[in-house]
C-alpha cells in the first residue's frame, strides 16, 4: 500500500538565481537471495523484429514501439546469473538496441553482448567528451543516443557499432531553469530514457534529469535544499529538449521514470535532504510521482510504504553516506514489456544499517499500487542500480538486466550485471498469485 505524501504546510522558498528571482513550491518480506542459479548457455535463436502482421522488418523501421510479449517469455527456467564488467564507480547506463544488442556503457567506453548477455565484448572506445550523459533508445529510429546537458549528444544509427557528436538545443523550463548557459541541469547518475508508448505523447522521448548547479558549490548547506528533480524531453528525435516543470518536492534529484499503459509516468526520486526544523518528516522511504502530460508537469507526491530510499539508517549523526543532509541511494525503476500487465520492478539496497549492501528487486503487479515480491539479488556491498530488458524476438528475450555498483572490496569497486527473468524473482510463488 502506498500513502499520499503530505507536508505540515505549504511553504513557499523564494531564491534568487543568476537569471532572477523564481518561486519553487516545497510541495517495501526478505527473501534471501539462494543459489537458484544456473549459466546462461542456451537461449532463443536470434531472429528479425516483426511488424504488427507477424511480417519480418529490419531493426530501425517505422516506429511500432518497444513490441510487448506475452508475460510467458520471462517465465522459462528460473536463473541468476552475476558477472563483472568494470572497474570502478559509473556503469549506469545499459541498453538494448532493437536488435537484442545489449549495450553497456562506462564514462566513455562501450562494451556489447549479441548474445542476451552471455558473452561480451572487449571495451570500444566512443569519443574524447563523452562523459556525464545519459543514454536513450530512440523506438522511432533505432537510433541510440548519449545525450549531454552541455548542448551535444553521441548518437549511433546502427545498434552501438559507430557514433557521431551532433549539437542539440536544451530549453529552459518556465524558471528559466535547466540550460547550459544559465541554472543547468544534469543527467548523470539516472536511469536510461525511455521513448513514450501509449496515449497522445507517444513516440516522445523523455528522460529523468536534475536543476543542479544553483550555487557556485551545489552541495554547500543551503543550497542542497533548492536542488530538484525534473524530466527532460523530445518531441523531434532528439535535436531540441525540454527541460520540465519541478518533481513535486525539493532536495531532491537521481531518478528514474517508466511509463504505464494509461499513459501515466511513474517518476522514482532519490531525496538527499530534509529540513533540520521538521524532523518528523524525515524519511527513508522511496518518494515518487507523476506526469499526466507525457512528463511535461510532476505532481502528485507520494512516499511508498514498500520501497527504500537506500539504506533505512537516520540520524543526525555523520556516520558513513546516510545521515541527514546527504543519504538516499538512486534505483532502478522497470516496466516488464509484456501485453495486459503493468508488472514495474525497482532495485535498490535493503538494509536497516547506514552501509550501502544487500542489492535487492521488488515487483509490483498493479502499476505500482502494491509491491508484494521482492528478492535478494546480491548480499554483498552495492550502490546505485539500473534496470533493463531484452526485447522479444531476440537473444535476449525474456531477460532482466540489473547494472549496480557493488563488489566485495566495497559499495563503488566494480560494476556488475546481474541477469535473470521473472521465474527467478518469484522464487516459490506462482505468476498468478499476483495477476488480476
Amino acid at each position: 500500500m502506498n500513502r499520499k505524501y503530505y507536508s505540515l504546510t505549504l511553504c513557499t522558498v523564494i531564491c534568487i538565481f543568476y537569471a532572477g528571482v523564481y518561486n519553487i513550491y516545497a510541495t517495501a518480506m526478505d527473501q534471501p537471495g539462494n543459489s537458484g542459479c544456473c549459466s546462461l548457455d542456451a537461449g532463443p535463436e536470434i531472429k528479425a523484429p516483426c511488424d504488427n502482421q507477424g511480417n519480418d522488418k529490419p531493426a530501425g523501421g517505422s516506429f511500432t514501439g518497444f513490441r510487448q510479449g506475452p508475460v510467458e517469455e520471462f517465465l522459462g527456467e528460473p536463473f541468476l546469473l552475476i558477472e563483472k564488467l568494470f572497474d570502478g564507480r559509473g556503469g549506469r547506463n545499459i541498453i538494448t538496441a532493437q536488435d537484442g544488442t545489449l549495450l553497456a556503457f562506462h564514462s566513455n567506453f562501450v562494451v556489447e553482448s549479441k548474445d542476451g548477455g552471455r558473452t561480451w565484448s572487449d571495451e570500444r572506445f566512443i569519443g574524447e567528451d563523452v562523459r556525464g550523459y545519459n543514454a536513450i533508445l530512440n523506438e522511432k529510429n533505432g537510433e541510440i543516443m548519449l545525450v549531454h546537458t552541455g548542448g551535444y549528444i553521441w548518437k549511433s544509427p546502427d545498434n552501438g557499432i559507430t557514433w557521431s557528436r551532433e549539437s542539440i538545443e536544451i530549453l529552459p523550463n518556465s524558471m528559466m531553469h535547466g540550460t547550459p548557459d544559465g541554472v543547468p541541469l544534469v543527467l548523470w547518475a539516472m536511469q536510461p530514457g525511455v521513448t513514450l508508448m501509449f496515449g497522445e505523447h507517444k513516440g516522445r522521448l523523455i528522460m529523468a534529469s536534475r536543476i543542479w548547479r544553483v550555487a557556485d558549490n551545489p552541495r554547500i548547506f543551503p543550497w542542497w535544499l533548492f536542488q530538484y528533480s525534473n524530466s527532460l524531453y523530445s518531441d523531434d528525435n532528439g535535436k531540441t529538449w525540454q527541460s520540465s516543470s519541478p518533481f513535486p518536492e525539493i532536495g531532491t534529484g537521481e531518478g528514474a521514470i517508466a511509463e504505464l499503459s494509461d499513459g501515466r509516468l511513474f517518476y522514482s526520486s532519490r531525496k538527499h535532504y530534509f529540513d533540520r526544523r521538521y524532523p518528523e518528516l524525515f524519511s527513508h522511504d522511496l518518494h515518487y510521482a507523476f506526469s499526466y502530460d507525457g512528463g511535461e508537469n510532476w505532481e502528485d507526491l507520494r512516499v511508498s510504504q514498500d520501497l527504500p530510499d537506500g539504506p533505512r539508517h537516520r540520524s543526525e549523526e555523520p556516520v558513513g553516506m546516510n545521515f541527514n543532509g546527504h543519504f538516499g541511494l538512486l534505483g532502478g525503476l522497470l516496466r516488464l514489456p509484456v501485453e495486459g500487465h503493468d508488472i514495474l520492478l525497482y532495485s535498490n539496497v535493503d538494509t536497516p544499517c547506514h552501509n550501502r549492501k544487500k542489492l535487492t528487486v521488488w515487483a509490483s503487479f498493479d502499476g505500482g499500487e502494491t509491491w508484494p515480491l521482492k528478492r535478494l539479488v546480491y548480499d554483498g556491498p552495492a550502490a546505485y542500480s539500473s534496470l533493463g530488458a531484452g526485447r522479444t524476438g531476440t537473444a535476449s528475450e525474456g531477460m532482466i538486466y540489473l547494472m549496480f555498483e557493488g563488489g566485495e572490496k566495497g559499495p563503488h569497486s566494480e560494476v556488475n550485471l546481474a541477469v535473470f527473468n521473472l521465474r527467478w524473482l518469484l522464487g516459490d510463488h506462482n505468476i498468478n498469485d499476483f495477476l488480476k
